[in-house]
């Protein structure tokens, strides 16, 4: 018996194609499009304007990988983390950031990461898959209800800062964006979504010759690269002197400001000599700075950097008339912060490890 394949997978006019020779008219497959990425619809019973006899005939022979809630938390501050069901015994994290200026979807593309960056709670789970365009829109589309629904706020911004090295899964990074975008799809602007790398310097290029209109983000947080490579290996291979060439490159293609991620850590990245090097990184293409709190992990290698530390580093790069924003943790109570995405969760991890 042929495997059922996953409907969603099919693009408009592969849809058209198997509506036709199913023997039905091709307008069908735009219906059923409609119900795939505007509708978001979870199963076949719920494309009511389809017959039965032929939402029968699309069970035999399609799926639709749509994901599930495990779980929900909410924060003190009002941010959610949602868990995901992607799977037997596969789940990823989605958090909803509430600000007084927007309402952001941090999103996961992956389950687990490979990269293991040792500041960061996802890198110490081991890669266990790549998510489907659709997997990666359901959560927004989960996140986007709740912010409706509970804040009664729309949906401003999307981050792919979750769970994941989104630029090792590229095509789907970039397909479920599409969906994102698109008029036929949820019809958000790609101003408002970042994509966020540790640093892949090969597709950061690729991402300039698909001339994207999202924005791009780089955990750097560090300019120099022993520091780097002390806690990112993807540096070792990715230096700077080769992400430089790669931002340059990107730059000249799509002409958007690049952001780069710091997390600030108490006595390793945190002095005004630090500062100076990422100034001068700064040089290389227009850009802004995002200095983002650290949030401790279980193993404690590293800490919070003192406030005024802080404050000090920000001021010196903002005299250098650098956009600088201090980024302070939120859902740190519910291990939703930055970093922390699959940390203290035993469901979550139990499943993640096995």
């Amino acid at each position: 018996m042929e495997k059922k394949k996953n409907i969603r997978s099919l693009t408009k006019g592969d849809l058209k194609k198997a509506f036709t020779e199913m023997g039905e008219k091709s307008f069908r497959a735009t219906q059923v499009y409609e119900w795939l990425w505007q509708k978001n619809a979870a199963n076949f019973d719920e494309m009511t304007n389809l017959s039965v006899k032929l939402r029968e005939q699309l069970k035999e022979t399609f799926f639709i990988d749509h994901i599930t809630l495990d779980e929900q938390q909410v924060s003190s501050d009002r941010t959610i983390k949602c868990a995901f069901n992607v799977g037997v015994g596969k789940v990823v994290e989605g958090v909803l950031i509430p600000t007084k200026t927007r309402m952001t979807a941090c999103i996961s593309s992956q389950v687990g990461c490979s990269l293991a960056c040792k500041f960061c709670a996802t890198g110490k789970l081991k890669l266990l898959k790549n998510l489907s365009a659709g997997e990666i829109v359901d959560q927004v589309v989960h996140l986007k209800n709740l912010s409706e629904n509970k804040y009664n706020q729309n949906l401003s911004n999307i981050v792919y800062m979750g769970m994941g090295e989104p630029l090792l899964n590229y095509k789907n990074m970039l397909e479920s964006i599409d969906k994102i975008t698109s008029e036929e799809g949820l019809g958000m602007s790609p101003k408002r979504i970042t994509v966020s790398t540790a640093g892949i310097a090969k597709m950061i290029k690729k991402l300039g010759d698909d001339e994207v209109k999202f924005n791009l983000a780089l955990s750097l947080h560090a300019a120099n690269d022993k520091k780097r490579n002390k806690i990112m290996a993807i540096n070792e291979t990715n230096n700077l002197e080769v992400l430089a060439e790669s931002l340059r490159y990107f730059y000249g293609k799509t002409g958007t400001r690049v952001t780069y991620e710091y997390i600030i850590f108490r006595d390793f990245n945190d002095e005004l000599e630090d500062a100076q090097e990422l100034a001068e990184f700064c040089k290389i293409v227009p850009c802004k700075v995002n200095i983002i709190e650290y949030n401790p992990i279980d193993d404690g290698e590293f800490q919070q950097a003192d406030a005024k530390k802080v404050d000090r580093f920000a001021a010196y790069l903002e005299n250098k008339n650098i956009i600088v924003n201090v980024r302070r943790s939120r859902g740190k109570d519910i291990d939703a912060a930055c970093g922390q995405l699959a940390n203290k969760n035993e469901v979550v991890t139990e499943r993640m490890l096995k």
